[in-house]
């Protein structure tokens, strides 16, 4: 589903007013300059006459499914939508030999997929072949990451394009070309009007519907202020805009609360962002980014709640899911903490881009030619398993570096072990020379 989804089939049924509004060309789209402004992206592919296959990524009602039509009519390619949720192996097959039929017939088909990352690994290679040959020109739509939800061979056979929520602006111009397809402005004072915006939560769709809701309310003459707007549409307003400077205050405040090991004062902070209606996989995504920044391998065990925190709440949904996201934080905040990986890797990257030029030692390197055997690749190296404590001592870093101390464990929670065995090893180090 996504912005200006097609109404039924039916001409005698009333059409949804985002329906209406569907943009017949790609510069009436709502908020994605980037890609349908003069010199988007998808404006300039249109030039070329030439797609390729593409991966469109962002928030629900921001035009996805839209735009893929209007590129299908943009190039003269044969439209053909399904869903992940909705098709099965037998579908997909179905789907691809009416595109070969297509194409033997000389027209060419744009195959767009809602919802993609549903589809699983083996079923997201089924479209590797249609792709290769060009059976179909793939557009597949989600919400989801594409690193972590679409197969590296499917990714590397697409372009990601990133769709926006749209702004504030982007969404106040839907609301005007409303009122211009309806003859009416729509009955909301000043601060109504921008209270829906903003439970519209960047969602162009939704906006829309909102705004539909409010017209089949009113009286003859009846303007809503914000809490007859909340009446009428039974819907809060975010206490905050989430673009705004309220949302990085509050998120900024869960993870200092939770760096600072105070559970209580970072289960408020979590609590007054999910009632301000912010998107509790942000949350659930920052709370990884917490176990892994502040906590570290003082607890590796604060990782894998705070993921399964956010696989829970994907599973379970609203409000279900919250419990997870509480616990998660609770778990956070009161686990040991430590930045001593967090320092490792910055350190680690500023000697990379400083020094990513020199040559690794030819001891640690293999020779699968004769003439890397020649010249010294991998003469002397010692093979760990083979020596006293699995533990040969050898010096790994370039020469021209020598050996640099980047992680530096504290002496808290899981880290003080791992302290140990590194001052083990160091001391085998130097008694073995």
């Amino acid at each position: 589903m996504d912005l200006f989804e097609a109404a039924g089939p039916d001409p005698k049924t009333p059409r949804p007013l985002a329906d209406r509004l569907r943009p017949k060309t790609l510069a009436e789209v709502a908020g994605q300059d980037h890609l349908t402004g003069p010199e988007g992206a998808l404006t300039r592919l249109l030039r070329t006459r030439s797609l390729g296959s593409l991966i469109f990524w962002g928030p629900p009602g921001t035009g996805k499914t839209t735009v893929a039509r209007l590129l299908a009519g943009e190039t003269d390619l044969a439209f053909e939508q399904i869903s992940a949720i909705f098709t099965g192996v037998a579908d997909l097959k179905r789907v691809f030999e009416q595109a070969r039929s297509r194409r033997i017939q000389g027209r060419a088909t744009l195959l767009f997929v809602d919802e993609i990352h549903r589809f699983n690994r083996s079923q997201q290679d089924a479209f590797l072949p249609v792709v290769e040959d060009g059976t179909v020109t793939l557009v597949g739509a989600t919400t989801e990451n594409p690193s972590f939800e679409l197969n590296a061979a499917l990714l590397s056979r697409a372009r990601v394009l990133t769709f926006k929520a749209l702004d504030e602006e982007a969404l106040e111009k839907l609301l005007k070309r409303a009122e211009v397809e309806e003859a009416r402005p729509l009955p909301l004072d000043d601060d109504a009007r921008a209270a829906l915006v903003r439970m519209a939560d960047g969602d162009g769709r939704a906006v829309l519907t909102l705004a539909e809701e409010v017209w089949r309310a009113a009286g003859e003459g009846e303007v809503f202020d914000t809490a007859g707007l909340s009446e009428v549409v039974q819907r809060r307003a975010p206490i905050y805009d989430k673009a705004q400077e309220g949302h990085y205050n509050l998120i900024s405040a869960l993870h200092k609360t939770v760096r600072g090991s105070d559970p209580d004062a970072a289960l408020y902070y979590l609590a007054r962002m999910l009632d301000a209606g912010e998107n509790p996989l942000f949350i659930a995504r920052r709370v990884v980014r917490m176990a892994v920044e502040d906590i570290g391998l003082a607890d590796p065990q604060a990782l894998v709640v705070a993921n399964a925190a956010k696989d829970a709440y994907d599973f379970l949904g609203s409000p279900e899911g919250e419990l997870a996201l509480a616990n998660a934080v609770i778990y956070v905040a009161t686990a040991p903490k430590s930045n001593a990986a967090y320092t490792a890797w910055k350190a680690a990257s500023k000697l990379a881009k400083e020094r990513g030029s020199v040559m690794p030692p030819k001891t640690i390197l293999n020779a699968p030619t004769k003439l890397m055997k020649t010249e010294g690749y991998g003469d002397g190296y010692r093979y760990d398993h083979d020596e006293p404590d699995a533990f040969s001592g050898q010096d790994y870093w370039p020469e021209a570096i020598g050996r640099q101390n980047l992680y530096e464990p504290v002496e808290r929670g899981f880290e003080r072990e791992i302290r140990k065995r590194m001052e083990w090893w160091d001391k085998l180090r130097r008694e073995r020379g």
